[in-house]
């Protein structure tokens, strides 16, 4: 088929070009090289398809955040089945190829028809579950072919997808060949309707049934406690340049004292670390942190990545980056799930969650220093607006929670897996 063939030298060209950023120094793309070599000796030296088990795949880091609470239920519910668990980027792999939750942590090969054949060979997985997105044809058709279960969850489609051009038809039997999809909302399921899928079902979004269980987990951080002292703790996660300038103005002009700054990058490299020194003059990076120096400080930077889920149980505030770019904001689920008012920049639209959570008042979009000014006051200086925003950023989260379950009783229902 020509829209095979044309798939086919699309994967080869992005493999050269990751080959041509390592040879150019890109750190990224060298470990993206480098944790696919020889994957398939590593996967038969640690005995890989020798024990029942469940494949699952998540993109990066965000993906599978958002599928744990499923991994991790369908671990307590089927004990005698192995995980493994990939990742097709290394923000993903990186940090948490040591995850304990899963038996076997690797890269995804590529999408060759030789290298899905070979997988599934090795894996031979009883069960195949992929999170969100990440629609690879080489895998999925051949788990299709050899008829190995495989479900789609927290799901999220919109009309500017591949699946609902005149073009997408490759595209849109590839989610024909799910054993089910489980979506986010009645959008995208009216979307797969459209296109006349029957496959498909409203579950939620697992990320719910993640983040409430984040209030209950008791992994501290004792130097931040001490950083924060008795000061008013504000917490920024996932920030960009635009995010940082926001910030850095609003800082210059507060009128509050006894407030102290966390700021937690997106990127991490060198380059933006010393962008974030140069609008915060004293600021100190975690790396630098110490008991010491704890207390003294007014800024912090967090310098690594896998810390910023922790530090929000911390703040009193919270701002979600991203909101300034065009690919939108980062999680402000998590956040919310420690009932923390949400400030967040003014591209969001393609985040139901934040659509819904902006319109219940329990996330306040900023589009400048003169609004993002005005909230931060009266959070800081109206405790009646301060807790009925948080209430309202808490209540959403919880009253969202129940995909995880709707899922594990369809793999029961379809006796996918046993107890035995």
């Amino acid at each position: 088929m020509i829209a095979t063939a044309i798939y086919n030298a699309a994967i080869q060209l992005y493999k050269g070009g990751v080959r041509l950023a390592a040879f150019s120094g890109k750190t990224k793309a060298a470990r993206w090289l480098k944790g696919r070599q020889h994957w398939q000796l590593r996967m038969q030296q640690d005995g890989i398809g020798t024990h029942p088990l469940v494949w699952v795949h998540a993109a990066s880091l965000g993906e599978f955040e958002q599928g744990r609470p499923v991994l991790e239920a369908i671990r307590a519910r089927y004990p005698a089945y192995k995980i493994l668990l990939t990742f097709f980027s290394p923000s993903g792999y990186e940090v948490r190829k040591d995850y304990k939750g899963a038996d076997f942590v690797y890269y995804l090969p590529l999408d060759t028809k030789g290298n899905a054949r070979d997988f599934m060979d090795i894996v031979k997985p009883a069960l195949a579950i992929f999170i969100k997105y990440e629609f690879w044809y080489h895998f999925l058709t051949d788990l299709h072919i050899r008829q190995v279960p495989t479900l789609l969850v927290s799901g999220i489609f919109r009309q500017e997808q591949v699946f609902f051009k005149g073009y997408g038809g490759m595209f849109r039997r590839l989610l024909q060949q799910f054993t089910h999809i489980f979506v986010q909302n009645e959008a995208s399921l009216h979307l797969l309707q459209g296109i006349r899928l029957t496959n498909v079902s409203i579950s939620g979004d697992t990320r719910f049934d993640r983040v409430s269980a984040l209030p209950m987990e008791r992994q501290t951080l004792p130097l931040i406690e001490q950083f924060a002292g008795d000061s008013t703790l504000i917490v920024a996660g996932s920030t960009w340049p635009e995010d940082e300038q926001l910030l850095s103005e609003w800082w210059y002009l507060r009128s509050q004292a006894a407030v102290k700054l966390i700021i937690a990058p997106h990127e991490i490299h060198e380059n933006h670390i010393s962008s974030i020194r140069s609008r915060f003059p004293g600021a100190i990076t975690w790396s630098e942190l110490s008991s010491a120096a704890a207390g003294a400080a007014t800024v912090l930077i967090i310098d690594n990545i896998g810390m910023l889920t922790t530090l929000y149980r911390y703040a009193h505030i919270t701002y979600v980056g991203g909101g300034f770019g065009k690919d939108g904001i980062h999680n402000l689920l998590e956040p919310a799930a420690y009932s923390k008012p949400v400030l967040i920049g003014p591209e969001f639209s393609k985040y139901f969650e934040a659509v819904e959570l902006v319109a219940l008042h329990g996330a306040l979009v900023v589009s400048g220093l003169s609004n993002f000014h005005a909230y931060m006051n009266l959070l800081l200086d109206d405790s009646a607006f301060y807790q009925k925003t948080a209430a309202i950023a808490g209540n959403y989260v919880h009253d969202n929670k129940g995909a995880t379950a709707k899922i594990l009783d369809y793999i029961q229902e379809n006796r996918f897996l046993s107890n035995e």
